[in-house]
């Protein structure tokens, strides 16, 4: 699926898909192979030579500098898209089950059931994403987060305001699919309605979830980093947060002390870049609206380069 969008792709667009892909393929290889990568742990303050120092700037031993708070700004860096990863991974794979399942049953099911889980999914878009995590993040964690409790707050507060849009494109695409031929006779055929949603509706209703996944993955990230930045998030000897580390690091700012959040802030944007550009690339490629006015384009411009060979 991917390799034909990429192969579809022109100009622009393809430059936007391809960097996105590298971005976001950059960002699991650093998570995944963390360990490998970073010097140190994501708490450690000293080595066998003694401590690192606070606020040093860059150096051979510390390329990207040590924080307020002594630790190494690189290995926080690396060691921070594992925590970014695993927001991601947990938020949207809990949306997704819990948007889909909603969305069968409601589209299938319909009438009062379908009435009520329509208005509580209209409801729960006035909830901002990051107010409903200070929320669970107090909830869950008392506001002092370990990296699971962090983990879990962050994702199940984007669980909770995703759901909606999952919901909302199944129970649509299941809407349009109840009237088509093959669903009707499997019904007809004698299949039970677990079978029809899980087999025939499934199957044809979630060809659209990764186009939803990639723009909301990088509001995981967003919302994870707010957390941590208003004091919300994970602690630091618990695991590495980007949003923690740019906190620390704001009265450094005036003292000319950059190393400590242009890295963070950096590695937030460029995730966030990444996922975005993947997901609005994708989008751009297959609404069909688009794909109807290239195609226009294209037969004008053969048209008039034909015109102007006839001349």
């Amino acid at each position: 699926m991917l390799i034909d969008d990429l192969r579809r792709a022109t100009g622009i667009q393809r430059f936007m898909l391809v960097t996105g892909l590298v971005l976001t393929a950059f960002l699991l290889i650093v998570a995944v192979f963390a360990p490998l990568i970073a010097p140190y742990s994501w708490e450690q303050t000293a080595d066998a030579a003694g401590g690192f120092g606070t606020q040093q700037p860059p150096s051979a031993k510390h390329i990207w500098g040590t924080t307020v708070s002594g630790f190494d700004v690189f290995s926080r860096v690396v060691w921070g898209s594992r925590t970014a990863v695993a927001v991601i991974v947990a938020a949207v794979v809990f949306s997704i089950f819990a948007g889909v399942a909603l969305g069968l049953v409601s589209g299938y099911v319909g009438g009062w059931l379908d009435r009520v889980l329509v208005m509580v999914a209209d409801a729960i878009y006035a909830f901002p994403s990051l107010l409903l995590a200070i929320v669970m993040s107090i909830a869950l964690t008392g506001g002092r987060s370990s990296a699971v409790g962090g983990i879990a707050a962050a994702a199940i507060s984007i669980t909770v305001v995703f759901i909606p849009q999952y919901y909302r494109v199944i129970r649509a695409e299941v809407v349009r699919l109840k009237a088509e031929p093959f669903v009707e006779s499997a019904m007809v055929s004698g299949a039970s309605h677990w079978r029809v949603m899980g087999v025939h509706l499934l199957r044809n209703a979630t060809r659209t979830l990764p186009l939803v996944f990639t723009l909301n993955a990088s509001e995981a990230v967003l919302t994870l980093a707010g957390l941590g930045f208003i004091g919300f998030g994970i602690e630091p000897t618990s695991a590495a947060e980007w949003g923690f580390d740019l906190n620390r690091s704001v009265s450094d700012v005036t003292s000319g002390i950059w190393w400590t959040s242009v890295f963070p802030g950096l590695a937030i944007v460029l995730t966030v870049l990444g996922i975005t550009l993947v997901g609005e690339s994708l989008n751009d490629l297959r609404d069909p609206r688009l794909r109807v006015r290239r195609k226009q384009a294209t037969d004008n411009g053969s048209t008039a380069a034909k015109a102007v060979k006839a001349r």
